[in-house]
């Protein structure tokens, strides 16, 4: 397996990724969307989750495909962000037809971000103009680090943010991730720079640095609720149904739990978005979904430390940038 051209999630053909922040507010959007609708699924780890359109991925649900994801920063206000990715996609004549109407379909999830050091003296909510922007501006290229749901994002020593990877499998399948990285745990091991998810790297992806000579012992958090919740979206172009996409999203918290220690405890709201173009057969139904959900798991944890490495500074800060540690950087 090698990473594809772009190592994104939007190696996958037809997916496209927007990102949209307010640099006062320190949040932001991201969003997933597609040239046509697509499969998608959902799995809920975390003790405290804030989402929107959930159940209706689950596999007995009558609609089957959705228009686009959200990750949102905001907590609660977050949400409707939903809001102007829908007004997006209604403008492009997008979403699912009843009768002469259409509506789109538009799952999201929220972290919480308040925290990180912005101006939120707002009176009426930004995150609908947000949630547009980001569906606007949706490309297959796209930054990573403090943009978009990674723009206020912190884990338990470093700043957070927006992270992606991609895998080509020998199967001929592509598999990606979309992560934004707001944990209670730590993405690094202790004091040092060595990322969690260093065996999984893909050459210097994420600094080049290999596992840490020694691990620590004991754990690092924020050691607070509500100020957490890893967001991400694995995608692939192997063609999948709800409950198979239901399974990818399990099967990539392990990616979660490689990269994040510790992870999915009662004070964030860790969950994954799985989703599938259908645009190349399974060859053997068992075989291949097995090293999809694989891939998907290893994409994750390579994405999550990505978008921690490529974090930048701002005003206010919390914590410290992964890049900007004299000790890291050697």
């Amino acid at each position: 397996m090698i990473p594809g051209p772009r190592n994104l999630i939007t190696d996958i053909d037809g997916l496209r990724v927007g990102n949209a922040a307010d640099a006062g507010l320190k949040s932001g959007v991201t969003v997933l969307t597609a040239d046509a609708p697509f499969t998608a699924g959902v799995s809920i780890m975390g003790g405290a989750p804030g989402t929107r359109e959930t159940d209706l991925l689950a596999p007995d649900k009558t609609v089957e495909q959705v228009d686009a994801l959200v990750l949102s920063g905001g907590s609660a206000f977050g949400l409707a962000a939903a809001d102007g990715v829908m007004a997006g996609l209604r403008a492009a004549g997008r979403g699912f037809a009843v009768g002469a109407v259409r509506v789109p379909i538009v799952p999201a999830a929220i972290l919480f971000d308040l925290l990180a050091g912005g101006d939120h003296g707002w009176t009426e909510t930004p995150y609908p103009a947000l949630g547009r922007a980001a569906f606007d501006s949706a490309t297959p290229g796209f930054a990573l680090g403090s943009v978009g749901a990674g723009t206020g994002c912190t884990t338990a020593t470093l700043k957070g943010g927006l992270g992606s990877a991609s895998l080509r499998l020998d199967s001929g399948h592509m598999v990606g991730a979309l992560v934004a990285v707001n944990a209670l745990g730590s993405a690094t091991v202790g004091d040092s720079a060595h990322f969690w998810a260093a065996p999984f790297e893909q050459g210097t992806e994420f600094g080049g640095l290999g596992p840490a000579p020694a691990f620590p012992p004991g754990i690092r958090t924020k050691l607070g609720p509500h100020r957490n919740t890893t967001l991400a979206i694995v995608a692939t172009d192997a063609a999948l149904d709800q409950a198979r996409c239901s399974r990818l999203a399990t099967a990539a918290q392990d990616g979660m739990a490689r990269a994040l220690v510790p992870s999915h405890t009662p004070m964030d709201g860790d969950l994954v978005f799985a989703a599938s173009t259908g645009a190349r057969p399974l060859a053997d139904p068992v075989a291949d979904p097995l090293m999809i959900g694989h891939a998907a798991a290893t994409c994750l944890a390579r994405a999550i430390a990505r978008g921690v490495h490529a974090a930048t500074p701002a005003d206010n800060d919390p914590l410290p940038c992964w890049s900007r540690q004299p000790a890291f950087l050697g």
